[in-house]
């Protein structure tokens, strides 16, 4: 059974980083994609990265490219997104999940990680200004 736990969220002053982990157990990174998701209140949900373990590629929504990064620990099966410069608009809920690579694209931005599935609980990211 694959199972994704979130952490590393909290609050935090704007141009200020942080580091959220995207712990997985039950999968093979090779085999699938993983993707970071956010939500605010009162919006819908947007995909923010994805991470391809078939080939390493990574990609970013518009709001976070250039202040994001995706670094993944093989040994502890974790895949990390690392926000620099954090803006009271990154204020959200964010989660991780899993889908085949192929869903793992700039497609991605569009549908909104509807195919992506095992969703963890989130981990709260809140940017005060």
């Amino acid at each position: 059974e694959v199972q994704l736990v979130e952490s590393g969220g909290g609050l935090v002053q704007a141009g200020g980083s942080l580091r959220l982990s995207c712990a997985t157990s039950g999968l093979t990174f090779d085999d699938y994609a993983i993707g970071w998701f956010r939500q605010a209140p009162g919006k819908e949900r947007e995909a923010v990265s994805c991470f391809r373990g078939s080939d390493g590629r990574s990609y970013f929504a518009d709001s976070v490219k250039g202040r994001a990064t995706i670094p993944t620990d093989n040994v502890k099966n974790t895949v990390y997104l690392l926000i620099h410069n954090l803006k009271p608009e990154d204020t959200a809920l964010y989660t991780c999940a899993v889908a085949v690579p192929a869903q793992c694209s700039d497609v991605l931005f569009t549908t909104g990680g509807t195919d992506f599935n095992s969703w963890g609980q989130g981990t709260q990211v809140t940017v005060s200004s």
